[in-house]
């Protein structure tokens, strides 16, 4: 994507794990950017050097308030839609949770969009719309979806209304089915609850699960730059994206990643049993990432690579 210093960002959960990463780059190539965040999951330090540029803007306001959404999103050229519940077991425990911070909060950013006449959005979807599946290599025109969590339920509805108003309004869309993002300022995950329990006891290590569950990790350098290429290269006014790359990680092997890179040996792991971490927890996530690759882009680490980088940043940080 070309540099173009007159071209505005309006980045919903921008202060949270990917948004931050994803300001940081724009915001030091020269684009105008708006982080809109009402810092429930996300944080404000993740942004705070940033307050004070001329060409950044922080709005600490809800999704879900939609004349305060529509006035602070006029005079933008793209949306980056980012913002959602990121706790999915939670989620499953209170059951408007992804309703509203997810499919209402997503028609509201459609419909600030409408009525300010933007017609570019970028949305973060995500793997679990697939529901559970066989571990087969999952593309995007598998079907139907049938999802067994509400914070999947909640994606999936958000594509079905991005593709509404595209088709409705004219609204250019790339929506993007994320495997597990991972890197640093990540607050919650595997890898982050593995470091905290390992320091807690570095003798043994608690895996939900029967610690086969194997699933596609990879870094949020690459889940941007992909967001971005796919922007650039698509040419279809709404289309739908795998974003990940072609490996995958055992959560068995993520404890002993981590248990490695914080220099701990004979780490005895204790699986609490069954196939699922946690109800609505799908056992595979594996991705055919061919329509990325038919665009020219390709991930820049695999799965354990990816692993092994944020644990290294999370150990430093957390």
């Amino acid at each position: 994507m070309k540099q173009n210093t007159k071209q505005s960002y309006f980045v919903t959960g921008g202060a949270g794990f990917i948004g931050s990463h994803l300001v940081e780059t724009l915001v030091s190539e020269g684009y105008r950017v708006t982080v809109y965040d009402n810092l429930c999951s996300g944080k404000k330090q993740n942004i705070e050097r940033h307050i004070g540029k001329p060409n950044f803007n922080f709005v600490q306001a809800d999704i879900l308030n939609l004349p305060v959404l529509q006035e602070k999103m006029k005079g933008h050229d793209v949306v980056w839609h980012l913002a959602a519940n990121t706790d999915i077991p939670t989620g499953n425990r209170v059951t408007d949770l992804d309703l509203n911070n997810c499919t209402v909060g997503t028609r509201n950013v459609l419909e600030a969009m409408r009525l300010n006449k933007i017609s570019e959005i970028l949305f973060a979807s995500s793997a679990t719309v697939y529901g559970d599946t066989p571990p087969i290599a999952l593309s995007e025109s598998m079907g139907p979806l049938l999802p067994i969590s509400l914070y999947g339920a909640g994606k999936l509805a958000c594509e079905g209304l991005i593709s509404a108003y595209s088709h409705l309004y004219g609204i250019r869309a790339c929506m993007f089915r994320f495997g597990n993002v991972v890197g640093g300022n990540m607050a919650h995950g595997v890898i982050f609850d593995f470091i905290h329990k390992l320091r807690k006891n570095p003798k043994e290590l608690e895996i939900l699960g029967d610690g086969k569950q194997e699933k596609n990790f990879f870094m949020v350098e690459d889940c941007i730059a992909g967001m971005r290429w796919a922007f650039q290269k698509s040419s279809k006014p709404y289309d739908v994206f795998n974003l990940g790359c072609e490996s995958s990680v055992t959560v068995k092997e993520i404890g002993r990643i981590v248990a490695e890179e914080m220099g701990l040996k004979d780490v005895k792991q204790v699986f609490t049993g069954g196939a699922r971490g946690w109800p609505g927890d799908a056992p595979y996530v594996r991705f055919d990432v061919n329509k990325m690759k038919q665009l020219g882009w390709v991930s820049s680490h695999t799965s354990p690579e990816a692993v092994r980088i944020a644990a290294q940043r999370l150990i430093k940080t957390t």
